[in-house]
């Protein structure tokens, strides 16, 4: 059994040094797929990272009316802050609001200047409420429309800030599908050079198999190096895609970096290289292994 196996692997191997420039040809177009597979996968982290560092800047703000009570908005607070969805709730008066505005615009004299000249603080106090998970903001905004703090209430931000949510969702959902869509595309167009690869080397190789068979060669033994052939091109692709991977990774890094905050995704990638490295070559092996043994099925029958 030792044996054979041994065989098998060295005629694999044999194969594929053989057939030169269509061994390279495969191994080029499955490391563009298996580029594209990882790809799609460090969006996916970029994406969710994304998500999230948005979703944690993302508040409820309740602005309440000019008339309303300080004692009534720390009421409301108290309510609020005893509810399990929320993480916390912050009260900012009038005054602080107003301190807050000039504090941001004090580089711009024309807006300082306006501010100064007027006679009553425009600003209406507000709560900016935290929620423990972004999906709890829906229930927390809900429990804001009670009719009996409608006489209180101005607005309630939560609306706008839920559009801002969704809509970047339904963008990386789509790209996300159309990564998807691609990596299949590009892994069909793969399997597919592989098959006409081994195709072609088992015609090459016509007159050798056949003596292989005249003197009582196994199935396994004439069948398995074709399939050994596909299975080194997806190992030697995967490992390839790795190297080209990096570098453009490393290159892209900066730009991610200082789009979300306290994200590296170099750092990511380097600090998963060998699971990224595991999914490449399984990836790899399952395009190359299968699509030879699709094709010794059907070009070396019994």
């Amino acid at each position: 059994m030792v044996t054979i196996i041994s065989r098998i692997l060295h005629y694999g191997f044999n194969n594929f040094r053989r057939n030169g420039w269509l061994s390279t040809t495969t191994v080029i177009i499955m490391v563009l797929s298996l580029s594209v597979f990882i790809g799609l996968i460090l969006f996916n982290v970029l994406t969710k990272q994304a998500v999230a560092t948005v979703q944690d800047k993302i508040d409820i703000s309740v602005y309440f009316k000019q008339a309303t009570p300080e004692d009534q908005i720390l009421s409301v607070k108290q309510a609020l802050e005893s509810l399990t969805e929320v993480k916390t709730v912050n009260y900012i008066s009038s005054d602080q609001a107003l301190e807050n505005f000039k504090l941001v615009h004090k580089d711009d004299e024309t807006i300082t200047q306006a501010v100064n000249e007027l006679e009553e603080n425009p600003l209406e106090p507000s709560l900016s409420i935290k929620a423990q998970q972004p999906s709890q903001y829906a229930m927390i905004a809900q429990r804001l429309g009670d009719p009996n703090l409608a006489a209180l209430i101005d607005k309630v931000s939560y609306a706008e800030n839920q559009k801002v949510i969704d809509s970047l969702s339904n963008i990386i959902n789509n790209v996300n599908r159309g990564g998807f869509a691609l990596t299949l595309i590009m892994a069909l167009i793969a399997g597919l050079v592989v098959f006409n690869t081994v195709r072609l080397a088992i015609y090459s190789n016509r007159d050798e198999i056949g003596i292989m068979r005249a003197v009582g060669a196994s199935n396994s033994l004439v069948r398995g190096p074709y399939v050994v052939e596909g299975v080194i091109a997806g190992i030697i692709a995967a490992v390839a895609s790795i190297i080209v991977t990096a570098p453009v990774v490393y290159a892209i890094s900066p730009f991610f970096r200082a789009s979300i905050e306290g994200f590296d995704i170099f750092r990511y990638f380097f600090a998963n290289i060998l699971v990224f490295i595991g999914y490449q070559i399984l990836f790899g092996i399952l395009i190359g292994g299968l699509s030879s043994f699709i094709a010794v099925r059907r070009y070396l029958k019994n």
